[in-house]
């Protein structure tokens, strides 16, 4: 499947709670009404929690600031988003949500892109959403690469050194799925980012992880021996300053999978 990662800061005057609620009651409905033209399979909206994000990144050191949400949408594939998207009435639809977007979303301070996935542990997601209710969170970790590594190299390292270090000691870090998501598809990400006006450079891709709440708060030695196993070879390719780590919540929105 294709899918679509589009990471949100908020409109300026508006608090992240304004913004989460507008998305979630106004923009939220609107898209699912329109999404069998667009042939979406599945809708997420991302919310991001009101923990101290600071505390994620350690001995990453300062990263960018965490964004206020992330909308992500699946198509069965590429020919079937770009048949769904550029027929008359996919443009008409899209005009109608980017119009919708200028309500709650910073444009120039956002950015998206396409991407495919990488299942590396717990690769079957359906029981694993971390909805409002539910103890588990979602890490989102949007990153960029090292100046030194272009963007092909960088993600072979990701794929096959790190997703094994990370798989080898998933049981003792207390991860529940964790999930590479690879940014492709450089011509379509070029469009979408164009025709919302996005200033930000596209991120790598980002990695996802779905914890619960109970294994962070009180982390064991072996926790500890697993996050300075990941940070130790994560800086082997990622430029953490560019980068960016934060807690959210799922809301699903459409899920015809």
């Amino acid at each position: 499947m294709l899918r679509l990662t589009f990471l949100i800061r908020r409109k300026e005057g508006m608090t992240k709670e304004e913004m989460q609620r507008y998305w979630r009651e106004e923009h939220g409905p609107l898209v699912a009404g329109h999404s069998g033209t667009l042939g979406m399979l599945r809708y997420v909206q991302v919310h991001t929690t009101d923990d101290d994000h600071s505390l994620l990144t350690g001995r990453r050191g300062e990263m960018e600031a965490p964004y206020d949400g992330v909308a992500e949408v699946w198509w069965e594939s590429k020919e079937a988003m770009v048949k769904a998207t550029r027929s008359q009435k996919g443009r008409e639809v899209d005009q109608i949500l980017r119009e919708d977007e200028g309500q709650f979303i910073d444009m120039e301070r956002s950015v998206a892109w396409f991407n495919y996935e990488y299942p590396q542990v717990n690769p079957t997601p359906e029981n694993v959403v971390a909805t409002e209710r539910s103890s588990l969170v979602k890490l989102y970790f949007p990153l960029r690469q090292l100046s030194s590594m272009g963007m092909e190299e960088a993600q072979w390292y990701w794929r096959t050194h790190h997703g094994p270090v990370i798989r080898r000691q998933a049981h003792g870090s207390g991860i529940v799925r964790y999930q590479q998501v690879h940014r492709d598809e450089q011509e379509l990400t070029d469009g979408i980012n164009s025709s919302r006006g996005s200033k930000v450079e596209p991120y790598l891709g980002h990695a996802e992880v779905w914890m619960d709440r109970s294994a962070m708060g009180n982390p064991t030695p072996e926790n500890r021996v697993a996050a300075k196993r990941a940070y130790e070879d994560e800086a082997n390719f990622i430029d953490f300053g560019r980068s960016s780590m934060f807690l959210a919540k799922e809301h699903v929105v459409i899920d015809r999978r």
